[in-house]
């Protein structure tokens, strides 16, 4: 199979980082369990939100990230078994690119740059899966869709869903 994985809250942890730099920002103790639906932004008193939405602006953002939980492993099991390419859309904020780039070095060096896409849409891609946490993503997409459990998409239903990179793994190797 050709299996497209989005990188910001499927295998990077973007969300855990808007809570990390809001707490420091304005010395509160939030953790994930504070968050049952919603963007970050969505769940912070109004004064707190245009703070929130220039994160992924800041110089070292996407660098900073820590990988979701059992993301490596099975990511490096299933590029043995199937043609996986990362697709991320990093072409929203100026200093993704090249953040995202070297923190695939980093942390999933059996990804080779050939099987990395970091591009605006998401509908331009062809293969047989996509897994991604945003809907607008995984409608658009001409062939099989996981999304991707995060707080802010905990409410969709429109395609079938993965909690853990776990339960990735029970379904495709």
């Amino acid at each position: 199979m050709v299996i497209f994985i989005d990188m910001d809250d499927v295998i990077a942890d973007t969300y855990g980082k808007h809570i990390d730099m809001y707490n420091e920002e304005f010395n509160k103790n939030l953790s994930l369990e504070d968050f049952k639906s919603g963007e970050v932004w969505q769940n912070v008193p109004e004064i707190h939100q245009d703070s929130i939405r220039l994160h992924a602006r800041t110089k070292g953002f996407f660098r900073a990230l820590e990988p979701i939980k059992d993301s490596i492993r099975i990511l490096k099991e299933l590029s043995e078994k199937h043609e996986v390419f990362i697709a991320s859309a990093a072409m929203q904020f100026p200093n993704s690119l090249k953040e995202k780039s070297e923190w695939l070095d980093q942390f999933f060096p059996f990804i080779s740059w050939q099987h990395r896409i970091l591009c605006g849409h998401k509908y331009i891609l062809k293969g047989d899966l996509l897994i991604d946490d945003r809907s607008l993503n995984l409608d658009k997409f001409d062939g099989n869709t996981l999304l991707f459990t995060s707080p802010h998409n905990i409410h969709e239903n429109s395609h079938d869903r993965v909690n853990s990179w776990e339960e990735v793994a029970r379904k495709l190797l």
